[in-house]
C-alpha cells in the first residue's frame, strides 16, 4: 500500500484506471519500481507474487506503456524551470536487438534539460531533438557538442529558422557530467533483459529519465517528499 504525504489524495488522480482489475495504488507501484529501480519484469512479477497478489509479466508492461506517458506529461508541468547552457550527445540503446539513439541534453549542474529517443542520428533527429528541449526550457546563449556533424547541423539550422544566435562550443569528449548521467540510465536499463519495441522503449526511458530528474530535485513540491512520494503525487 502507498503511504506518505506523495500517495496523499490519488482519490483525485487525473490518470483514468476506470475499468482495472488492479487497484490504481498498486499499479503506480509496479510502475514506479520498473522505473526507478535495476530490474526485469519477470523479476518484478516475482515480488508482487511476494505480496499475494498475481500478476503476468506481459501485464507489468502494458502498465508502463499505458501510463508513463501521462505520468512524463505531468512531470514536465511541474518541473523546475532550467534556463542555462547546456552540453547535448547522445547514446545507444537496445531495443530488439537494434541500436537505437537517446538524445540527452544536461546543463552544468547536473540537471536534465531533455532527452529524445530515436531510430536514426541524422540531422532531422538532432534537430527534432534541440526544437523539443528549447520548446521546454528556451534557447540557450551556448550548446557544448560533441564532433558529430548532425548536432552542429541540427543548431545550425534552428539559427536559420528562428533567427538565433545559439553559439556551438565543440568538445571531442563531453564532461563526466553527461558520462555520469548516462551511467546512471544504463545501469537501470542494463537488467530490464532487451527492450522489446520501440513504443515500449519510448515509455520505459521516459520514465527512467523523469524518476532520474525526480531524484536530482528537478519537480516542483511543496514540502519535503521523498522520491517515491513525488512520483506518486504525479498522479494526484
Amino acid at each position: 500500500m502507498i503511504t506518505g504525504s506523495g500517495a496523499g489524495d490519488l482519490n483525485s488522480a487525473m490518470i483514468c484506471f476506470k475499468g482495472s482489475y488492479f487497484e490504481r495504488e498498486f499499479i503506480l507501484w509496479g510502475v514506479r519500481w520498473y522505473v526507478a529501480y535495476p530490474i526485469s519484469y519477470r523479476q518484478l512479477e516475482a515480488m508482487t507474487e511476494d505480496r499475494r497478489v498475481v500478476v503476468d509479466h506481459s501485464m507489468l508492461n502494458r502498465w508502463v506503456v499505458k501510463n508513463v506517458p501521462e505520468l512524463d506529461r505531468q512531470f514536465h508541468s511541474r518541473k523546475r524551470s532550467v534556463v542555462s547552457n547546456w552540453r547535448s550527445d547522445a547514446t545507444y540503446v537496445n531495443i530488439r536487438g537494434s541500436r537505437k539513439f537517446l538524445y540527452q541534453a544536461i546543463n552544468k549542474a547536473g540537471a536534465t534539460m531533455g532527452f529524445l529517443l530515436t531510430v536514426k542520428r541524422d540531422n532531422n533527429d538532432a534537430f527534432r531533438f534541440l526544437q523539443r528541449v528549447i520548446g521546454q526550457n528556451g534557447a540557450p546563449k551556448k550548446i557544448t557538442i560533441d564532433k558529430t556533424v548532425a548536432n552542429a547541423a541540427a543548431i545550425g539550422s534552428y539559427n536559420a529558422e528562428h533567427e538565433t544566435n545559439v553559439k556551438i562550443r565543440h568538445i571531442k569528449n563531453l564532461s563526466k557530467i553527461n558520462e555520469k548521467n548516462r551511467r546512471a540510465i544504463k545501469r537501470l536499463t542494463r537488467p530490464m533483459l532487451g527492450i522489446k519495441s520501440f513504443r515500449s522503449g519510448t515509455a520505459t526511458l521516459a520514465g527512467v529519465e523523469f524518476m532520474h530528474m525526480i531524484r536530482k530535485g528537478q519537480l516542483q513540491t511543496t514540502g519535503k517528499q521523498r522520491p517515491a512520494e513525488r512520483f506518486y503525487a504525479l498522479a494526484a
